[in-house]
């Protein structure tokens, strides 16, 4: 049976295009719902002109009340009724109570070689320790921020000339590759890690 997809974006969405072209033919998911905190995300044009459904739920009218924020997400969720929930460059930290509710069900990616550089600036991170690789990785949202078990990661050679800017535009080019492999894979029901070079 094929699952649905939901995908969180806060900007571009260029994860979220990679995800949504790699949802085709045989693959064993289909989305479903691009859901955005911010009206003006790029990837909300996007999403539409590949006729995937949009919705906004804007944090600012909630102020520090995360919890009906969440809420106010679940219920626009709960109409899309997704198996899976993909967050692609959606910047709002998540209370342990939505992500318990979606326990089990909710992929991220981030931009590091996880345990490495939870959070964020995690290119100049790198590059300030001396790494001479940096990288993404996929893993499940658990209520630990950035903490849940790693599906997958690309490793990313540190140039010498390498800044921050440069790094994050060589590991996004390995993020667009890995999400949807790790997606294709979780919604076949693997958990198996798997690290590409």
């Amino acid at each position: 049976m094929t699952k649905r997809v939901a995908i969180l974006i806060s900007g571009g969405g260029s994860n979220m295009v990679s995800l949504a072209q790699d949802m085709m033919g045989d693959h064993p998911a289909r989305p479903v719902l691009v859901l955005s905190n911010r009206a003006d995300a790029g990837g909300l044009e996007k999403a539409k002109a590949r006729g995937i459904p949009t919705a906004v739920v804007d944090h600012r009218p909630f102020g520090s009340d995360r919890p009906a924020f969440e809420d106010a997400l679940n219920h626009v969720l709960d109409q899309a009724r997704p198996d899976i929930i993909c967050l692609a460059g959606f910047m709002r930290v998540l209370t342990e109570g939505f992500v318990t509710r979606w326990q089990g069900k909710m992929l991220n990616i981030h931009p590091s070689l996880l345990p490495k550089y939870k959070g964020l600036h995690t290119h100049q991170r790198a590059i300030d320790a001396g790494d001479t690789e940096a990288g993404c990785s996929v893993h499940e949202v658990t209520a630990e921020l950035d903490g849940g078990q790693v599906l997958g990661q690309v490793r990313v050679p540190i140039d010498p000339s390498d800044t921050a800017d440069s790094l994050a535009a060589k590991v996004l080019v390995q993020e667009h590759m890995l999400y949807p492999l790790i997606l294709r894979r979780f919604a076949d029901g693997n958990r198996a890690r798997i690290d590409l070079p």
